[in-house]
């Protein structure tokens, strides 16, 4: 069995790859991903956890399954809310093949998700980009946006205004033209392309703001308590998922479809759609979108088989134990 560091995962992953892997996944008839579980878990402070199992598999060829820890009250001494471990298994014999560092491959997946979609749903000339959130995956979607297309402008805004300025840094010492803002409102109304990727259970987007064109991305939330967009954002926009049934289920849906604000055929497509060309995306370049991902195994599975194709040889892991 291989161990594969995060080092590995994101050497094995770069971003056009892995788009492309993911969208081969999608069109593949013989994969394979059941709903995932998501069980509640107290914590002993009183604040509420989540464990996630999300199995997927490719018949006769490979069997993975993520396990997800979220802890969001983790954030408040600066700690990852999320951790995770990927395990692949050989389709064939169910033998284990490889252990992969969770947390990385579901950083890269979720970022490549993201720009893949963009690639159907923000303008092709869109260039202002706003990433709302300061956590480890808003340094990875930035740069996947980025790599899709040419970006002038590259602004953070967070809570903690000393963690913006942080990713910021970091993406302005990569060569992008990132800076840290105060003012979310007046970010919002100039953007167009924004990315949100916090663990807000209160919308942080007002739809009254948003300009005609811009393309929104909601990443953070997964569970049905979870909000960075208000219902007026949702009514605004042509919606587009990952998966619907993932996605219906996040609070950024979950909370208009409950309220009459929106109804199921809302949902205009899902990334398979656009990816194979069963739905052609926007249409037309004042159309405001929504892109709801909250996250999807084949994804996960995916990004685990460009990890172990990089391998270059086999090893035995030492069994430790009877």
């Amino acid at each position: 069995m291989e161990i594969l560091d995060a080092g590995a995962v994101r050497a094995a992953t770069p971003w056009p790859k892995l788009m492309e892997a993911i969208a081969d996944a999608l069109g593949d008839p013989g994969a394979v991903a059941p709903e995932r579980h998501v069980h509640p878990v107290a914590h002993p402070d009183g604040a509420q956890g989540s464990l996630l199992l999300m199995p997927a598999w490719r018949s006769g060829d490979v069997i993975g399954v993520k396990a997800v820890t979220y802890f969001p009250a983790n954030a408040t001494g600066g700690a990852s809310s999320i951790s995770a471990g990927y395990l692949l298994f050989d389709g064939r014999s169910g033998r284990l093949r490889a252990s992969l560092d969770g947390d990385e491959l579901t950083v890269r997946r979720t970022a490549a998700v993201s720009a893949l979609a963009a690639r159907y749903l923000a303008r092709p000339d869109a260039a202002r980009l706003l990433v709302v959130g300061t956590g480890r995956l808003a340094s990875a979607v930035a740069e996947a946006h980025a790599h899709e297309r040419r970006v002038t402008s590259l602004e953070v805004w967070g809570r903690n205004a000393r963690r913006a300025a942080a990713v910021a840094e970091t993406l302005a010492a990569g060569g992008l033209p990132a800076r840290a803002v105060a003012a979310l409102d007046a970010a919002v109304a100039a953007a167009e392309l924004i990315t949100c990727v916090t663990g807000a259970t209160e919308p942080l987007i007002a739809g009254r703001l948003l300009s005609p064109g811009v393309h929104l991305d909601l990443i953070g939330g997964f569970r049905a308590d979870m909000r960075e967009a208000d219902d007026e954002a949702v009514r605004r926009a042509a919606v587009f998922v990952d998966t619907r049934p993932g996605a219906v289920l996040a609070g950024d849906l979950a909370g208009p479809l409950a309220a009459g604000v929106i109804e199921q055929a809302a949902v205009a497509a899902d990334l398979a759609d656009l990816t194979s060309g069963r739905h052609g995306g926007r249409s037309g370049p004042e159309q405001i979108t929504l892109f709801k991902s909250a996250g999807f195994a084949l994804a996960d599975l995916a990004a685990a088989q460009l990890v172990w194709a990089s391998v270059p040889q086999r090893t035995t892991c030492r069994r430790v134990g009877p």
